[in-house]
């Protein structure tokens, strides 16, 4: 009997410790006995915001764009030759030239011939100047070898050429006259229109009279 009076009061002990665990704490609020919730859950159990994405990188942190090739480097292309000042330097005509002409031995009849290049191009004189006598049939003769078409003098604006012209000896057999005309070789059928000097008292044979090539100074003009 007293065994059993015992074991009642041990298990009502065991009860009341249970009640006094699950009943409310001394604020009044319920003591669950669980842990701590965990940093993914708010205490409501509602799971918490996710965290924001991380930022992109800013400008300052991106990789530098290619820089643009600097003006000073060479452009790739022709060669240099292709883009030469004389590539396209074309012949002179008579619209290109202001054209004199002046007395530089009367004895022979020799003048001296200049050609300016008026334009704002440059351009070649070619071989020899073309010339006619006045109210004469016919042109002067060639005297002396003229270079080739590349190596023609080259003329820049405001640059001179010169040739010297040649009437002959009076020997009985030409004929004076009082004016000259001028016009280019182009090596083309290009029209001109010709250029005229006075040359007063030029005395023209029909077996001696010549021109030479164009020439870069006088005196080798009047010396050929």
């Amino acid at each position: 009997m007293s065994t059993v009076r015992t074991a009642a009061v041990v298990l009502a002990a065991v009860s009341a410790f249970a009640l006094s665990a699950c009943g409310p704490s001394e604020d009044g609020a319920a003591d669950t006995g669980s842990a701590t919730p965990s940093a993914g859950a708010t205490a409501s159990g509602t799971p918490s915001t996710p965290a924001a994405p991380p930022k992109a990188p800013s400008a300052s942190s991106a990789p530098p764009a290619p820089s643009a090739p600097s003006a000073s480097a060479p452009a790739s292309g022709p060669s240099a030759s292709a883009t030469d000042a004389d590539y396209d330097v074309f012949p002179c005509s008579t619209y290109d030239v202001t054209f004199s002409a002046h007395l530089a031995e009367p004895t022979t009849s020799s003048y001296l011939l200049k050609i300016t290049n008026k334009s704002g191009k440059a351009c070649r004189a070619l071989g020899h100047p073309v010339v006619t006598f006045g109210d004469l049939d016919g042109q002067a003769t060639q005297r002396g070898e003229a270079p080739g078409i590349e190596d023609a003098l080259r003329l820049g604006p405001g640059e001179s050429a010169y040739a010297g012209l040649l009437g002959g000896a009076h020997d009985g057999t030409g004929k004076t006259v009082g004016s000259i005309a001028l016009t280019m070789d182009t090596e083309s059928d290009l029209e001109q229109k010709p250029l005229t000097a006075s040359t007063p008292g030029l005395y023209v044979s029909p077996t001696a009279n010549s021109v030479t090539p164009w020439v870069d100074n006088a005196e080798d003009a009047l010396s050929l």
